[in-house]
């Protein structure tokens, strides 16, 4: 009887070309563990590798939050996990983290990729919701409230990056942009329920769109299923438009429908009107915003709860990223931080 043959290495994938273009064939970035020089390579030229996501402005927050040695602290979007990663190790060894994310895809990863780290669910406790029931969620795991809250509410890079998702119009997908795939109705579907007047105020509303009139009545003459779709409807539309970048309209439309289909301004009104009792008495608390409709939000919410007495200080002027990190990590460059602290 003949020896049994070994198994043959895996060959490596097809693609077109030198180098991997699309999402799903980028292998060596969708395993950073054994191609971590390649990796390291697409970091180093300001890119961030498909399915990763650089956490953004890492020093500023925990100077704002500055979390301790046995705190209880909250990562209200965990996202990939590097912010949470970062608080995590300030509050051992007493300290533990509540993780909230809705995505259901992300969320599994982000978790085993911490439990690796050394972070047991006594010290990491992980929740797939929305962070406008946090007040709920810390009645039954923390009813003093927490030291520490962080709120990112930019959308990660592996949303982006994965065209299925529906988040990026520079590669074909289906135009979806929910945070949570299993809930409610895809921008595709609710761009069919519109009529112009709606789309115009959405335009307008979630993403100070200036164009808002034209595109609504451009956008609703066929049924637009595909992201390029989408993104090739608005540049025809604004083709004859004097001194128009047309693409910074396009990324302003799809903000307007992501911020739409997953309900996120009155998700950060319920999470901002109660979160003043989310927190102990000294406890501090910082947002990430990306966009002016967010950042007017927070910014009036956190004055609010100062004059009432609520907040004992409050950052006085937005914190921005350096120009090192935007440089680093260009997807950080709309980034707005502010951050309070609760009254004793």
């Amino acid at each position: 009887m003949s020896d049994p043959q070994p198994d043959r290495p895996r060959r490596r994938p097809r693609y077109s070309g030198k180098n991997p273009r699309r999402f799903e064939e980028k292998y060596k970035e969708h395993a950073p563990d054994r191609y971590a020089a390649d990796v390291a390579k697409v970091l180093a030229s300001g890119k961030t590798p498909a399915g990763m996501h650089r956490p953004i402005m890492v020093r500023e927050i925990l100077e704002v939050l500055a979390p301790q040695p046995g705190e209880i602290a909250v990562d209200c979007t965990l996202g990939y996990g590097g912010h949470a990663q970062e608080i995590l190790s300030a509050i051992r060894p007493d300290g533990r983290l509540l993780g909230l994310d809705a995505d259901p895809l992300e969320l599994p990863k982000t978790e085993a990729r911490l439990r690796t780290l050394g972070f047991p669910p006594e010290t990491l406790a992980v929740h797939r919701m929305n962070f406008a029931g946090l007040a709920q969620l810390l009645s039954r795991e923390a009813p003093d409230g927490a030291d520490v809250i962080l709120a990112d509410l930019g959308v990660s890079s592996m949303q982006i990056d994965n065209p299925a998702r529906g988040f990026t119009f520079k590669t074909a997908g289906p135009l979806d942009l929910r945070m949570n795939p299993d809930r409610g109705q895809p921008a595709s579907a609710l761009l069919a329920t519109l009529t112009a007047p709606k789309l115009e105020r959405l335009l307008t509303e979630n993403a100070d769109e200036p164009h808002a009139p034209l595109l609504a009545s451009a956008l609703l003459r066929t049924p637009i299923t595909t992201t390029t779709a989408l993104a090739a409807a608005i540049r025809e539309a604004l083709g004859a438009v004097p001194r128009c970048a047309p693409d910074d309209s396009v990324r302003r439309v799809f903000q307007a429908l992501r911020i739409a289909v997953n309900d996120e301004f009155a998700a950060l009104d319920t999470f901002l009107r109660h979160l003043p009792g989310c927190l102990r008495p000294g406890g501090r608390v910082a947002i990430l915003t990306f966009h002016s409709g967010e950042d007017r939000r927070v910014k009036h919410a956190f004055k609010t709860g100062a004059q009432d007495g609520l907040y004992a200080e409050i950052a006085r002027d937005v914190v921005r990223p350096g120009a090192e990190e935007v440089r680093a990590n260009p997807r950080s460059s709309s980034a707005k931080l502010r951050w309070a602290r609760k009254s004793e």
